[in-house]
């Protein structure tokens, strides 16, 4: 049976290959400088559709990690969002109107970009309102990271979603164009966090916080998975299956220690409830190009009608990555 079990995995691997090869026919190549990427360079790949405000803020925190290049695919942006990032010397731009559900919520698009540029190079696959924080980010750039992966032997590196939020209703303060949007959203949920094991991919499978307590409290099941693994040593071989919640091979998604240690990890904060996000909930409510039809921003939707306030007594204040660490959110394991 585990021998069917590997065969079937990789023929759905070889499936999904096949499907971005084919979606490569989708993308039309607005600005493409991947020439000046060199060899060591760290990449980071987003979709985004309809972003403009957050932008500058966006590419300066990365910038500032020294991510060297970034490829996008825009996936047909009305607000400017495509011309802005034309206009950026280290930014690859592709363009699409084909649907963002039937590329596997753009999970094909990606695909076939990190086929095409990302072997041989540490890559980051991030949302547009996704931050990424790891051990020492405050004094050691990426790079530094990727080479103790590298001299450990790592090829993939997992990040818990942590969802930040304001104190007081999500749309009671408005966020500015390039604004740090953790200026307002300061605060997460230290702990109401359950976590199981997918038995299929090996990957841990994390729910709670703020969605799971305000926006599923009667079904926690159906709430968004938090566990992603945004940072791998790209090879030909590679495939995200969900988004970047687990990949194949099978054996990128052990970022954990099965034995009751710590392997190194880290967070991606995760900027969603600013005041936009009321707008941008009906939006994708109407499109219908998310996950179950969108079934995620109906609830979303419902409830942020009410502007709800998020905040609780359990929230805390985020101050930087160790006190992630002392709460048990992430770890610098072995790292010194």
């Amino acid at each position: 049976m585990n021998g069917l079990k590997i065969y079937r995995r990789r023929l759905q691997r070889k499936r999904w290959q096949i499907r971005a090869l084919r979606k490569r026919r989708e993308l039309t190549s607005v600005r493409n400088v991947t020439a000046k990427i060199r060899p060591d360079d760290v990449l980071l790949f987003v979709t985004l559709r309809n972003e403009r405000i957050r932008l500058p803020y966006f590419l300066k925190y990365y910038r500032s990690l020294g991510i060297n290049h970034f490829l996008v695919v825009d996936n047909a942006s009305t607000d400017g969002s495509r011309e802005y990032l034309e206009d950026q010397d280290d930014v690859s731009v592709w363009s699409t109107d084909a649907s963002y559900k039937r590329a596997r919520f753009g999970t094909d698009w990606l695909n076939w970009l990190l086929r095409k540029y990302a072997i041989g190079h540490w890559t980051l696959v991030v949302d547009v309102d996704e931050f990424f924080v790891y051990p020492f980010c405050d004094t050691r750039p990426i790079r530094a990271l990727t080479d103790w992966l590298d001299a450990s032997s790592i090829r993939s590196f997992g990040a818990m979603l942590l969802d930040m939020y304001p104190k007081g209703p999500v749309a009671a303060q408005p966020y500015g164009d390039g604004q740090n949007p953790f200026e307002i959203a300061s605060w997460f949920d230290s702990g109401n966090y359950q976590i199981s094991r997918n038995e299929d991919y090996g990957n841990l499978w994390i729910q709670g916080g703020p969605r799971s307590r305000v926006f599923f409290p009667d079904t926690p099941e159906r709430a968004p998975a938090l566990n992603k693994v945004p940072l791998v040593k790209w090879q030909r071989k590679y495939t995200f299956a969900s988004s970047t919640h687990m990949l194949l091979p099978r054996g990128l998604n052990f970022v954990f220690d099965e034995w009751g240690g710590e392997k190194v990890s880290g967070c991606l904060l995760h900027a969603k409830f600013l005041n936009t996000f009321v707008e941008k909930s009906a939006e994708e409510m109407e499109r219908k190009q998310h996950f179950a039809s969108s079934q995620e921003y109906k609830a979303y939707y419902e409830k942020i009608s009410e502007n709800p306030d998020l905040w609780c007594k359990w929230s805390e204040k985020y101050i930087n990555w160790r006190q992630l660490e002392i709460l048990g959110l992430m770890s610098k394991g072995n790292w010194a």
